[in-house]
C-alpha cells in the first residue's frame, strides 16, 4: 500500500512519536489542540486518512489497507514505534493495525470508539447506512449534514474553537470519501484480538456519547489485559474537541507513565 497520505506534524523529529488518527467526520486538523499540546514534548503527528484532507483515496477502502497505509506513513517518517491514539472510526484503525503490527506501537490510546459494529447486513447496521447517506443522496450537502450532526455529538459546553474544527473538518469531507467510510465502519471487528493485546492501553469514553457509549467501552476495556479505563464527564463523541486540555491531560500523564 502507498505511503502517499498526507499529515501534519509539531515537534522534533527526534522526539518520542505520538500518532493521532480521525474518525469519519474528520481530517488531521480535528487534532489541532492536541498538535499544539505535545509538540513541546513529542513529535506530534495527526493523518488525514485516505480520501480525507490531502490524502489520495484507496479501492477498497478496508481496514486493512487503512491500516497498511498507516504502517506505510510510518515508514516513510522513519518512525519505527510510535504512540497510537484513535479517535472513533480512527480508533478502529488503530486496533486493525495493532492486530497486524503490534510491535510498531509503545502504546494505544481508544477514544470513543468499538471493538465492533456487528453484522455487516443486520438491521441495525442497515439502518445507520441509511441515516447517514440517504440525506446526502437527497441532496444535501456534507455542510448540511455536519451542521446537523455535529451538535448531536457533543456534550456539556464544548469548547466554541472545537465545535468549529469538527464543523470545518466534516463540511470538507467529499461525499465519496463519507460514503465509502460508512460502508467500510459497519464491517469492522477486531473483538477476536481484545484479549491479545500486550501494549499499554487506554480507553477513554464520553459521559454523554451515544455512538461509542461509555457502558459499552467500559465493557471492551475489561476484555483488554491490563487496560484503563476513564470516562470523561460531560463530554460526548468528540472529547478531545470539547474539552482538550482535559483529554491531553489524560494522554499525558498515560504517556508518561509508560516511560
Amino acid at each position: 500500500m502507498s505511503f502517499e497520505v498526507n499529515h501534519l506534524e509539531k515537534g522534533s523529529i527526534d522526539s518520542e512519536a505520538v500518532i493521532f488518527l480521525h474518525g469519519v467526520g474528520g481530517d488531521s486538523h480535528s487534532w489541532d489542540f492536541q498538535l499544539e499540546s505535545f509538540s513541546s514534548e513529542y513529535r506530534a503527528i495527526a493523518w488525514d486518512m485516505p480520501g480525507y484532507g490531502g490524502s489520495k483515496p484507496i479501492n477498497p477502502m478496508t481496514f486493512e489497507n487503512l491500516s497498511e497505509s498507516l504502517i506505510g506513513m510510518m515508514d516513510h517518517l522513519k518512525i519505527n514505534r510510535a504512540h497510537l491514539v484513535g479517535h472513533s472510526m480512527g480508533g478502529m484503525v488503530a486496533q486493525q493495525a495493532i492486530a497486524m503490527s503490534e510491535d510498531r506501537f509503545k502504546s494505544a490510546i481508544l477514544s470513543a470508539t468499538s471493538p465492533a459494529f456487528g453484522k455487516p447486513d443486520g438491521d441495525f447496521q442497515q439502518n445507520f447506512i441509511k441515516a447517514r447517506l440517504k440525506p446526502l443522496e437527497d441532496g444535501i450537502t456534507m455542510e448540511d449534514l455536519a451542521k446537523k450532526q455535529v451538535p448531536n455529538m457533543v456534550g456539556d459546553e464544548p469548547n466554541p474553537r472545537g465545535l468549529d474544527l469538527a464543523y470545518t473538518s466534516m463540511s470538507k469531507v467529499s461525499i465519496e470519501t463519507f460514503t465509502a467510510s460508512i460502508h467500510c465502519l459497519v464491517k469492522f471487528d477486531r473483538r477476536d484480538n481484545l484479549g491479545s493485546i500486550k501494549i499499554p492501553t487506554l480507553l477513554i469514553a464520553g459521559e454523554k456519547d451515544t455512538n461509542a457509549p461509555a457502558p459499552m467501552m467500559e465493557k471492551m476495556a475489561s476484555k483488554i489485559p491490563g487496560s484503563t479505563y476513564i470516562c470523561m464527564a460531560g463530554t460526548g463523541h468528540l472529547s478531545n474537541m470539547e474539552k482538550p486540555e482535559k483529554f491531553d491531560l489524560i494522554l499525558k500523564n498515560f504517556i508518561q507513565n509508560i516511560r
